[in-house]
């Protein structure tokens, strides 16, 4: 584990896990490689954690980690599953602010002078996402985020979308008192997605702020242009959420408004209302079935499970060191 005095000489670590996407990965730590030319005059890492890949990743990673002018930590974590490997990912960052960065992402040349400016404002207590435009203008607009209004989470915005995970950054002292990524939550785990939210909503009990600022961009190469791969998106983000609302239902209540309000808006749609994306006319109605059907898979994995897992408590003693 990275000592102390190695964290505190590096600024940040842009941590991205990837997964059989080993072109996006390589343009993902190019554009990371050009936005620290263009802010040399702070220093940070590359955390890569391969989750299984079989497409040539790794060997890709070598040869770049070999080449590359900045420091590169490259992970295995065999074991699936977003969460997972974030948790791996964090583990082994040695800057003091950890930037989340998806594997389909590239980062905008001045994103670390956008940063910079942000912490050296006071802000370092907060988890703080950055605007996600499309990397590809042929690909559909979602999961993206291209407010231009600063703003801070209230319980009267549903936390989902509110920061993306793909654009994500926090101290690490505000990583230590979160904890990890909740394992059952995100790709390639039992309830989907979600593990981004998830944090979002345990930092807000805790009362740290979470942020949203127009600036600090990546730039998203999601590729999904057929409708049927969006609508799956759609239902996969709605089942985590719901076994979300279930998690916090007694120290989040305010989630469960939410809901309610996604069931009035379905509702409505059948005498006229507005849809939950007019643009991608996407309705609220599947929010609906898959919250309830989340919320479901939620309790059998808590009957199963009953307490966090090994991985959980392990992750959580490695970040600590």
């Amino acid at each position: 584990m990275p000592t102390s005095a190695a964290r505190e000489e590096t600024f940040a670590s842009f941590i991205v896990c990837t997964r059989n996407r080993v072109e996006a990965l390589d343009a993902c730590i190019r554009s990371i490689e050009a936005a620290c030319r263009s802010h040399a005059t702070v220093r940070c890492e590359l955390v890569v954690v391969d989750n299984g890949s079989t497409d040539g990743t790794p060997d890709r990673i070598s040869r770049i980690a070999a080449a590359s002018p900045m420091a590169i930590t490259h992970a295995v974590e065999t074991r699936p599953g977003l969460a997972v490997a974030r948790n791996t990912a964090m583990a082994h960052a040695r800057g003091r602010i950890l930037i989340f960065i998806d594997d389909d992402c590239e980062v905008d040349v001045g994103y670390l002078r956008d940063l910079e400016h942000h912490c050296a404002g006071g802000g370092g207590g907060v988890i703080r996402g950055g605007r996600v435009e499309l990397g590809n203008p042929a690909d559909l607009p979602f999961t993206i985020k291209r407010s231009n209004v600063r703003e801070r989470l209230t319980h009267e915005v549903h936390p989902g979308g509110f920061v993306l995970g793909c654009n994500m950054t926090m101290h690490r002292e505000v990583a230590l008192r979160v904890g990890p990524f909740d394992e059952r939550f995100g790709a390639g785990a039992p309830l989907l997605s979600a593990e981004d939210t998830d944090y979002l909503v345990r930092a807000d009990r805790l009362g740290i702020p979470v942020e949203y600022v127009p600036d600090m961009v990546v730039f998203h190469h999601h590729g999904r242009r057929a409708r049927a791969a969006i609508e799956t998106l759609h239902c996969n983000y709605s089942f985590g959420n719901g076994a979300l609302c279930l998690k916090h239902l007694r120290t989040a209540p305010w989630l469960l408004r939410h809901f309610c309000w996604t069931v009035r808006s379905a509702f409505g749609e059948i005498f006229g209302g507005a849809r939950f994306d007019p643009v991608l006319h996407l309705s609220h109605w599947p929010i609906v079935f898959m919250n309830l059907l989340g919320a479901l898979k939620f309790v059998g994995l808590f009957v199963a499970e009953r307490s966090p897992g090994p991985a959980e408590q392990r992750a959580e003693e490695q970040l600590h060191r």
